[in-house]
């Protein structure tokens, strides 16, 4: 029982008493709290078999007394001590955990139809949550990557889901480790691991990029003819001004004609090639005769 003075509205003072409940729970939990202890130390030493417990290093342990979550966080690693009948404890792995996101079939911003698979990489952070504010971690985080892989696609146009998946990956990331942070559960990486779009889209897309190559295949053959034909104007030009350079040519040109295949070739001789080796004579008459 307390009591004490306030004011009133009016502003005059009162005295005011006020009972308190008994602690009733209180009560009973020491109580059991007692009993556990009387029949520990009663059936010494067969009873320490299953007080002591051991978590190793990647584990920690939650305890609960009746009902309650004990003081001083989780246990481990190594051993701890649980009394009999009123203690339940539940083990929390930290190490990192991976799983599979099943094929997504979203629909994106421009209005086409995908399907994209990925992979989670998360860890335990904070056991206490993850056992008190979540019913079952592993599961709600499964399904909430699910769920957000499906939103972040309608947001993303198809080239920019083809070409920036890891913008895609980063954004889910950051939007998984924002919703599981109250439950004590650390994205730590998302990966998407494939894009599949449906067969229709991928013969346009092929047959759009084939005839993209077409295209460009033309334009580099033009090119080289347009340089190719430069260039046989600049040696047309050199020969047109040396005269013995188009026999030189020739020469080459049957040079390179037989040292293919093992042939004979015929080939009629040029009379300007002779006539250097024709002595000069006067009169068009003694050249027919020599001809």
């Amino acid at each position: 029982m307390k009591g004490g003075w306030h004011r009133t509205d009016s502003g005059g003072y009162e005295f005011f008493l006020e009972y308190e409940k008994p602690n009733v729970m209180g009560c009973v939990e020491f109580a059991a709290t007692l009993g556990s202890l009387v029949l520990l130390l009663v059936t010494m030493p067969f009873s320490l078999f299953w007080c002591f417990k051991v978590v190793q290093e990647y584990e920690r342990a939650v305890i609960f007394r009746l009902g309650r979550l004990r003081t001083g966080g989780a246990r481990g690693p190594g051993i701890f001590f649980v009394l009999p009948c009123i203690d339940s404890y539940c083990k929390v792995d930290l190490r990192t955990v991976s799983f599979d996101v099943p094929p997504q079939e979203a629909l994106t911003k421009d209005s086409v139809t995908v399907t994209v698979d990925a992979v989670v990489y998360y860890r335990i952070e904070d056991p206490l949550n993850a056992v008190v504010k979540v019913t079952n971690y592993s599961n709600s985080t499964r399904l909430l990557a699910m769920t957000t892989l499906r939103n972040i696609l309608g947001t993303r146009n198809l080239a920019e889901i083809l070409s920036d998946r890891e913008a895609i990956s980063h954004a889910m990331q950051t939007s998984l480790d924002v919703a599981t942070d109250p439950w004590g559960v650390k994205v730590e990486r998302v990966e998407i691991k494939d894009v599949s779009l449906p067969q229709q889209l991928q013969r346009a897309m092929a047959a759009e990029a084939e005839a993209s190559r077409e295209a460009r295949a033309k334009v580099i053959a033009a090119e080289g003819e347009m340089k190719a034909s430069r260039a046989l104007k600049e040696a047309s030009d050199v020969i047109n001004q040396s005269p013995a350079a188009l026999q030189l040519r020739y020469l080459q040109t049957l040079n390179n004609i037989s040292a293919e295949k093992n042939s004979t070739i015929i080939f009629p001789l040029p009379i300007d090639f002779l006539s250097h080796f024709i002595p000069a004579r006067s009169g068009s008459s003694q050249t027919s005769q020599i001809i």
